[in-house]
């Protein structure tokens, strides 16, 4: 039996039937869970003492090892800096490597193990994945929206940054069920917003949005299209390493310079280090209502103008308008195709972030709804609508990169390109190169270039037990299957056989949201020369199979040929082989085209004279 509290009266209600579903949004610096009341209405969740409905994400271990979550574990940032961990979300799905910059302005220890490319946290010789560590913020939310609503919570959607990559969603889901969560999706956190704005409801509304999302550690904008309760995600960029963390680090990095303070000091004394963190935050905040800041740590007077802080933001602010201009090239739209632009994430408080963005979409962002609760607003729409209980939204998301395969050459073939929309299936049909091939290792890629080297690799399975047939006659179909929540499953199978296998990519290594805009800027730049690395790979593709069945058509067809033919097929085919070696794509072409125009007539000789002597004691009545 399932009990409801209207929250306003705080009355029992009347029982329902549906399903109850909670929205949950994980953040860098805060996380917080919201429901659909009886209204229909969604809601946020108060904290354990009921004043707010932000938990801050942060967890602190006592001397006992046990835990603290919240509010009451941020009091420990200073005073106990190696046991009290924050920016978890940051060190989702991410390598030792991965964080090199951002480790120094920790106060807790990362660990660089080298049998597991994840990062661990060590408190006291104790190790911990960021996916258990977020599992605790989640387990957190999870015992507040019990208490507040008086029932189980068993059933959740989750938000991540619309540029989270595979290994991130994975790592939030698997988080989600460390915390007894049956995670029924994850969620685009621009895409969640938008449907807390209660944009789409009307049916009869069509309009192109754009959502900018700048949180405490994370980025992205989206361009989404709006029609009869569609929402289609027409294009989406960002960096999951900006945020407000970034902006604070830009204050702290300009009053040690100010100061005098070197990096070994800070990296000695984490309470200073963090002190001056916490200091930076606060007067991030004061300038952008006040003008001015001054504090004081230890020792140390700290000031800050508003004027000086637009100079160390400038930058960080300009990389997300760059976003955004990529963003709206990708959807084929101009600027004066946004009908609405709106802000998630506390970071867009920030008045240069506003100024920037109206300047750029000609237009005064809406900021209506508070910034800081709107992605768990919607996300709690959406658990409404996989509970069945709206059936009029549909969602539809993209996939932010290319995802494909090596093929012969060191080629990338994309299989799902970049903006593809999800859930997507996606198949193509592949061959052996070599005679008698038992094995096919197929190894996934993600990225723009054409070249695989180029691209970041995903993981690799083996196709196994493939008939012995001649190069070219299997037929390999790989399928790619990216679900709902941007997860992908690979599998594939030779259809003449039957021969099949799939495998789930959980890609265990990273990749940075930096150099995932490096990848894209890269395929730009980059255009020109990788269509002509490609157009010279596939000639010598094309060629060395050119090379293969000339030697077999000497040796099978040998009684035929005379020695003047033999002597001229080998010599055109060394030509060819040398062509290959120089890797000139022209000269390659050249020498392919002189080798068929010969041995074509010779093949339908060979071919008339085959047939022939098969039918030489036939008798056909």
């Amino acid at each position: 039996m399932k009990v409801s509290i209207d929250m306003k009266s705080g009355k029992i209600a009347e029982t329902s039937t549906k399903d109850s579903i909670a929205g949950i949004d994980l953040g860098t610096t805060h996380s917080l869970i919201a429901y659909i009341d009886n209204q229909g209405q969604p809601q946020t969740v108060k904290t354990g003492d009921g004043k707010q409905s932000l938990t801050p994400s942060i967890i602190h271990f006592d001397e006992r090892g046990q835990l603290i979550v919240g509010e009451v574990a941020k009091q420990y940032l200073i005073s106990q800096p190696e046991r009290t961990i924050f920016s978890v979300k940051r060190l989702m799905g991410k390598s030792y490597n991965d964080i090199s910059e951002f480790r120094s302005s920790l106060g807790y220890e990362i660990i660089d193990n080298d049998n597991d490319s994840l990062v661990k946290i060590n408190v006291d010789n104790q190790f911990y994945s960021p996916i258990e560590l977020s599992a605790e913020i989640l387990k957190s939310l999870k015992i507040d929206a019990e208490k507040a609503l008086g029932t189980n919570i068993t059933k959740a959607v989750i938000t991540v940054p619309a540029y989270f990559n595979d290994a991130q969603r994975q790592a939030t889901r698997d988080a989600g069920k460390l915390a007894g969560l049956d995670v029924l999706r994850i969620v685009n956190e621009p895409t969640a917003a938008s449907l807390a704005y209660g944009i789409g409801i009307d049916r009869n509304q069509s309009m192109n949005i754009a959502v900018y999302d700048l949180g405490g550690g994370t980025f992205d904008i989206s361009i989404l299209h709006i029609e009869d309760g569609i929402f289609e995600v027409l294009s989406t960029h960002g960096d999951t390493f900006l945020g407000g963390d970034d902006f604070d680090r830009a204050i702290v990095q300009y009053w040690t310079r100010i100061l005098n303070l070197n990096d070994i000091k800070l990296q000695n004394d984490a309470a200073l280090g963090q002190s001056l963190r916490i200091a930076a935050e606060q007067a991030k905040k004061a300038v952008c209502s006040h003008n001015v800041y001054e504090g004081k740590v230890y020792d140390y007077l700290l000031k800050l103008d508003e004027s000086t802080f637009n100079e160390l933001a400038f930058s960080l602010v300009d990389k997300t308008i760059d976003s955004c201009k990529k963003a709206v090239q990708d959807a084929k739209l101009a600027i004066t195709d946004i009908n609405k632009v709106i802000l998630v994430g506390g970071s867009t408080r920030i008045p240069l972030v506003k100024e920037r963005l109206s300047q750029f979409f000609e237009q005064t962002p809406d900021d209506s709804m508070n910034p800081d609760e709107v992605v768990a607003l919607g996300a709690a729409i959406q658990a409404d609508i996989l509970a069945g209980n709206r059936k009029d939204i549909l969602l539809l998301d993209v996939t932010p990169l290319s995802l494909g395969i090596e093929t012969v050459g060191g080629l990338m073939d994309s299989i799902i390109t970049r903006n593809a929309k999800v859930p997507h299936r996606a198949a193509r049909q592949y061959t052996t190169s070599i005679d008698g091939q038992k094995n096919l290792r197929i190894s996934v890629f993600q990225g723009e270039r054409d070249l695989v080297a180029h691209n970041r690799k995903l993981g690799e399975f083996t196709l196994r037990n493939i008939p012995p047939m001649p190069a070219g006659i299997p037929k390999i179909e790989v399928q790619f299957l990216l679900d709902a929540d941007g997860i992908l499953t690979v599998k594939a199978k030779e259809l003449r056989s039957g021969t099949e296998t799939s495998v789930e990519i959980k890609s265990a290594y990273s990749i940075s949201e930096e150099e995932m805009a490096k990848m894209l800027l890269d395929s730009i730049r980059n255009a020109a020369s990788d269509v002509n690395q490609r157009a010279l790979l596939e000639a010598i593709n094309e060629a060395n199979n050119l090379v293969l069945s000339a030697d077999k058509f000497v040796v099978q067809n040998a009684s035929i040929l005379s020695k003047e033919e033999v002597e001229s097929i080998v010599s055109l085919n060394g030509s060819l082989k040398n062509a290959i070696k120089n890797q000139n794509k022209n000269d390659i072409e050249s020498a392919m085209q002189a080798l068929n125009v010969y041995t074509t007539p010779l093949a339908h000789k060979a071919l008339d004279q085959n047939i022939q002597h098969a039918l030489k004691s036939t008798t056909i009545s």
